[in-house]
């Protein structure tokens, strides 16, 4: 999904998504952001599942 920043107020980033979809979001999550600049945001199912073994690992600890 693509993520424009359409304006910045204060330390907020105005963005516009791919439906039209307004969103005001921390400015910090965007580096070097400026007016213009689109994002990428794609989802990282690799690393969604070292998390999710982790905290279960994690848990299976905690239950002995």
């Amino acid at each position: 999904m693509k993520i424009v920043i359409d304006r910045i107020e204060e330390r907020k980033a105005v963005c516009e998504l791919e439906n039209g979809e307004i969103l005001n979001l921390p400015l910090c999550i965007f580096e070097n952001a400026k007016e213009g600049d689109v994002f990428n945001i794609v989802r990282d199912d690799v690393e969604k599942e070292e998390r999710l073994s982790k905290a279960r690992s994690l848990f299976e600890k905690l239950k002995k």
